[in-house]
């Protein structure tokens, strides 16, 4: 969301529409501007600063000592990579973390931090194609839940809730 779009896929298409600029992805960084300049036949630019700048793969990590088990770390998530329930600890399954850091804010008592899951690798080379399409398909999967969850029920729509 660093881009300002709710998505990738929603970047993705103003994109397309030519509403934006291929220039707003810190976490593709310089290669990944370079390969949409391609695909779209448009001369490479820099990172927009405004967006953010191009880093190693983050982590979340959960101080769980600290947790007070409010659960609002978990419908932030966008890849379902947090796990606990209401007042019980949380915790952070690794290998899913994408590094968003919109777990970070949702966190009432600051007991989420970021550190680095990459290494010296940035940007696009901080991912794998597995790892990329894990994450796709783990946010294709939530945000389908989600929808599910917000979906009225038949009965609630006949009877008017």
């Amino acid at each position: 969301r660093r881009c300002g779009y709710a998505d990738c896929r929603d970047y993705a298409e103003s994109m397309a529409a030519g509403r934006a600029d291929i220039d707003r992805c810190p976490p593709g960084g310089a290669e990944g501007i370079a390969r949409l300049a391609a695909v779209a036949i448009l001369a490479i630019r820099p990172l927009d600063p405004t967006c953010g700048l191009e880093g190693p793969r983050l982590l979340a990590v959960i101080d769980e000592p600290a947790c007070i088990g409010c659960a609002q770390c978990l419908p932030a998530c966008p890849v379902d990579a947090i796990v606990g329930r209401s007042k019980r600890t949380h915790t952070v399954i690794a290998p899913l973390c994408t590094g968003c850091e919109l777990c970070v804010a949702a966190c009432p008592v600051d007991c989420i931090h970021l550190v680095d899951a990459a290494g010296p690798a940035t940007g696009w080379a901080a991912w794998s194609p597995g790892q990329a399409r894990t994450a796709r398909d783990r946010y294709s999967a939530h945000t389908a839940r989600i929808g599910r969850n917000a979906a009225p029920s038949r009965q609630d729509e006949a009877t008017g809730s």
